[in-house]
């Protein structure tokens, strides 16, 4: 604010409502302890005007985190779910393809996970993500996104089968140049699954009150553990 130029008066006001205005949510020291093994950030229920400086603030502290663990001799592994939302905004985008080329010389492994598959390969940056990833688990897909993805995975015919009309836990494995169908039988007897089941009728929640408390219960002792 201080400085007379046109530049700084107009990133003064652009940052204004960051700093001081409405949305200055993370203009805060933060309360949360990034030392633990496991950090997660979760932007769900954000509105529209900080999504976008919350995606660029949480990548640079993966930037950040990542460079950190790497000078003390630790990998680091980076999970983003619905990947998709960061490819949409031109900036978190080229922001993922430094991280995918990059981050990966200091002991980083990112994966991406979406359900947006059309999303996801609308973007300019995909192929700069794909030609940087050795590893790639693909699940049943929509007759739209598996034509796509064929296309771009050079999948066969007989390979695409396995992605067509799948069953739960069944699909495809890409390691380096080799191309595994896989089925994955998770036991259902599994204390693991009652937590990571998405199925509203095996978690129970929701039949009668005492379902729906046995369901909370599961799901803290998933955090417990």
């Amino acid at each position: 604010c201080s400085q007379p130029e046109g530049e700084a008066v107009r990133l003064a006001t652009a940052l204004e409502i960051y700093v001081s205005g409405s949305l200055n949510v993370f203009n805060h020291e933060t309360n949360v302890d990034l030392n633990r093994r496991l950090v997660c950030l979760d932007l769900k229920k954000l509105g529209a005007g900080l999504r976008t400086i919350a995606m660029l603030i949480m990548q640079d502290l993966v930037n950040s985190q990542v460079s950190m663990n790497f000078l003390r001799g630790i990998a680091t592994w980076c999970y983003f779910d619905e990947f998709h939302v960061l490819l949409r905004d031109r900036l978190t985008a080229s922001y993922c393809v430094a991280i995918w080329k990059m981050l990966r010389k200091k002991g980083c492994v990112p994966s991406a996970l979406t359900q947006n598959v059309k999303d996801f390969l609308a973007s300019p940056e995909i192929e700069n993500i794909f030609e940087n990833s050795d590893f790639v688990y693909l699940l049943n897909q929509a007759s739209g996104d598996r034509k796509i993805l064929c296309e771009r995975l050079n999948i066969s015919n007989q390979q695409a089968a396995h992605i067509s009309n799948a069953g739960p836990g069944e699909g495809l494995i890409f390691f380096g140049n080799v191309i595994l169908p896989f089925v994955d039988d998770f036991p259902k007897d599994n204390e693991l699954y009652s937590i990571m089941t998405t199925k509203l009728g095996e978690t129970g929640k929701g039949e009668n009150e005492h379902d729906e408390i046995r369901f909370i219960n599961i799901y803290l002792r998933g955090h417990d553990i």
